[in-house]
């Protein structure tokens, strides 16, 4: 595991930060790590470490202390302050407390004696383990003592929530910057930990592993292109695939099943226009030439056979008739 030393002096003072990752089982560090932790003369840890790190540090014989600080330039101070007079160890998680990493690089320009800094990474990250973050944050806003707010909530309750981060990563997406993108599929994501906190409640209970297990086996069968050996060399193959897995999973009694009458109308129309060319079958005629709904549906099939989103679209020109109002109510004369 990497080390990263700043600074010098008397190896009888000094910070020692043993880093670990959130997604590491409590535990499971390396033997630098390990041993940093039980030479140290006093090791510091936040009180809000998860409880199975606590026990796994005493079962080694690594007894935390508590920091009576609990904001980051605060915390920072107090270990440098303690730094300078023993060498101590801090065990965290920096990579999520990013506000305590730069209030101790800091700490280390101000003036007068710097004291020996060293990073130990005791595990490195995996990808998707800052998950296991969101998770605990969920768990403790649901549970008592958490919030109010949060523990009211049901399924019911979130659907609204669910549908308007959906629609607002759309946003992000179409007019959004990386960061706003980011923040939108977060608070998306949000939505579906919720979900699955939810879920551990119900007299069945299921939670975010029985999520990600459900849908990793989805991927796995739809794609047998890739984990068996179908052949499908084009876009177009695939989907055709993946239908017909569909199908056979589904055993739906129509090709009309399983289309949300929650859609949007634009959307749902093309979702409705699309079964009737896979299944073979022809778009009836309009009853009523003039009927305002069979004009969108008409206009729905146009985006469908030009390969175009007509939600996409309609947004999309809602928003242009929308900047242009903005001008024009900016440079319109003052009677």
């Amino acid at each position: 595991m990497a080390r990263i030393i700043v600074g010098c002096c008397s190896v009888s003072s000094g910070l020692i930060v043993v880093e670990t990752d959130p997604g590491s089982p409590a535990g499971l560090l390396s033997w630098d790590a390990w041993s940093a932790l039980r030479e140290a003369r006093t090791v510091y840890a936040a009180g809000d470490l998860d409880p199975q790190w606590w026990l796994a540090l005493e079962t080694a014989g690594v007894r935390p202390e508590e920091l009576e600080a609990t904001s980051p330039p605060a915390r920072a101070r107090e270990l440098m302050a303690r730094a300078r007079q023993a060498r101590i160890v801090w065990f965290g998680v920096l990579r999520t407390d990013q506000e305590l990493a730069r209030e101790l690089a800091a700490a280390m320009l101000e003036p007068g004696e710097t004291p020996e800094f060293e990073v130990i990474l005791g595990s490195w990250t995996r990808p998707g383990s800052a998950v296991l973050d969101l998770v605990a944050v969920m768990d403790r806003l649901r549970s008592p003592g958490g919030c109010p707010w949060d523990a009211e909530q049901t399924h019911a309750s979130l659907v609204p929530y669910a549908l308007e981060e959906a629609y607002e990563v759309a946003e992000a997406v179409e007019t959004g910057t990386r960061e706003d993108l980011i923040e939108e599929l977060g608070d998306l994501l949000l939505q579906v930990v919720f979900h699955a906190r939810l879920g551990q409640e119900w007299d069945e209970p299921f939670g975010l592993d029985e999520i990600a297990t459900g849908i990793t086996g989805k991927l796995r069968r739809r794609h047998p292109h890739v984990f068996a050996d179908v052949e499908a060399a084009t876009a177009a193959q695939v989907s055709a695939n993946w239908e017909q897995i569909k199908q056979e999973e589904k055993q739906r009694a129509s090709v009309f099943d399983g289309v949300p009458v929650g859609l949007p109308a634009l959307a749902r129309a093309e979702k409705v226009l699309g079964r009737f060319e896979r299944a073979g079958l022809p778009v009836p005629p309009p009853e009523d030439e003039a009927s305002i709904g069979r004009a969108l549906l008409g206009l729905a099939g146009q985006a469908r056979r030009l390969g175009l989103d007509p939600e996409a679209e309609l947004r999309a020109a809602v928003r242009a008739i929308e900047e242009t109002g903005r001008q024009l109510e900016v440079n319109r004369p003052v009677l």
